[in-house]
């Protein structure tokens, strides 16, 4: 059975401003990455293996969704825990947080991709 992914216009918008603003010698991320095989389906919205570093895109803030219930909050609690116990440094943020400084946003995830320190 295929499995269908679809990105969220947040995660659209992420890869845009990725895209124009990350500086260069930064790659790509690799998007809907299956970290934590076989023992659970979790996946990053993008991450830089290499740097261990992901990225979550939290939707749903405002309106109610999947992130903010009661089941979907423990999951991705469960998600992140099990992501930082395997090594991972995950960075997240909202749709505000996105559209009031995505220049910033890019700047902290190269940050933590290049392994440079915090300004």
């Amino acid at each position: 059975m295929s499995e269908k992914i679809t990105k969220s216009e947040l995660e659209r918008k992420f890869l845009y401003y990725w895209r124009i603003l990350a500086p260069e010698g930064c790659a790509a991320p690799v998007q809907e990455y299956r970290f934590a095989r076989p023992a659970r389906q979790f996946r990053f919205d993008f991450c830089w293996v290499n740097s261990r570093v992901a990225v979550e895109i939290e939707g749903g803030v405002y309106s109610g969704g999947r992130h903010v219930r009661p089941k979907g909050y423990t999951s991705d609690v469960e998600k992140y825990n099990m992501a930082t116990m395997l090594g991972w440094r995950v960075l997240r943020y909202t749709g505000a947080m996105l559209d009031a400084d995505p220049a910033g946003v890019v700047r902290e995830v190269a940050t933590l991709v290049l392994g440079m320190k915090a300004a």
